[in-house]
């Protein structure tokens, strides 16, 4: 299976930077709008009626995308531990996954009830230490997600925070948190992107520019911070071209995107998806960047 990632790999990025082909390698599929929570920076969640898609919707989808291309896939929702299709879990989708040819499946979680998964990894939204996360999310959210993560002790959970101006006060303690933690692996950092309904959250950019050096100076020192260098440095100016097709979407209600629902929003100007600046890293033979992505699409860590 290692041979087979990497010449895969090999061969997706021979096809697109140089034969300038735009073939997703990962897609994002939204499993259900259904949510135990009700984030204050949300807009993907649907409390009057939500969208809950069957098993076979889903295997409909997860061929859709591999014959794109794509062969790293990422359930999310809502929140996908709750969901069911008559008996069938998340655990079935990453079975069916696995069976179509997919390399490997992620769920992310907001970790609000036990789970127990075969997902090669897991990402739970931490939103800050305790009180910055619960303003987010709700008194006792914190808690619940400590409770919840010891209890998987799964072997690759990482923890990916959105910062914004509820929380960015938080993101050097949150950092610690997560290089003590002895259940979290890394942290991923990312900016609210002002989507509609949202846009009070997100943080202007000078202060997201001073917010990014006190993540360079941690990553320089060692902390495990999934973000490169080279992409947080991007993410100052977000003034790189974008390839954010790399990842490919199907929404809650079945809609397929090429990419991230930003472009249809015309907030890629503002964008606070730290992807984006890594893949134009890639792009541009980063090496920071190609040896972070190698050790995430390769190892799964």
């Amino acid at each position: 299976m290692l041979l087979t990632k990497i010449f895969y790999l090999a061969l997706w990025f021979i096809k697109v930077r140089f034969f300038k082909k735009r073939i997703p390698l990962q897609s994002v599929i939204f499993i259900s709008d259904e949510c135990n929570l009700q984030c204050r920076h949300c807009c993907v969640y649907n409390v009057e009626n939500p969208n809950v898609k069957t098993f076979e919707d889903i295997r409909s989808e997860l061929n859709y995308c591999y014959n794109l291309g794509s062969r790293f896939v990422d359930f999310e929702g809502g929140e996908p531990f709750i969901w069911n299709d008559n008996g069938k879990d998340i655990n079935d989708l990453i079975k069916l996954a696995k069976s179509i040819g997919f390399f490997s499946c992620t769920v992310t979680t907001n970790a609000q009830k036990p789970f127990s998964t075969i997902a090669d990894s897991v990402w739970v939204s931490l939103d800050g230490v305790a009180e910055y996360h619960q303003q987010i999310r709700g008194q006792g959210t914190f808690a619940l997600l400590e409770k919840n993560i010891a209890i998987a002790n799964h072997k690759s959970l990482s923890a990916n925070m959105v910062i914004n101006i509820l929380n960015y006060k938080s993101v050097a303690d949150t950092i610690e948190y997560v290089k003590h933690s002895p259940f979290i692996k890394s942290i991923s950092l990312n900016f609210h992107t002002p989507f509609k309904g949202t846009e009070s959250l997100s943080l202007d950019m000078a202060r997201r520019a001073e917010i990014i050096d006190i993540i360079i100076s941690y990553k320089q020192k060692g902390y495990p911070i999934m973000n490169s260098l080279s992409g947080l440095r991007k993410m100052k100016h977000l003034n790189f071209k974008k390839q954010c097709w790399v990842t490919n979407f199907i929404m809650s209600n079945g809609t397929k995107l090429e990419q991230c629902q930003g472009k249809a929003e015309g907030v890629c100007d503002k964008c606070g998806f730290g992807m984006a600046a890594e893949m134009n890293s890639v792009f541009n033979f980063c090496p920071d960047t190609l040896l972070a992505g190698l050790k995430l699409r390769i190892s799964g860590k």
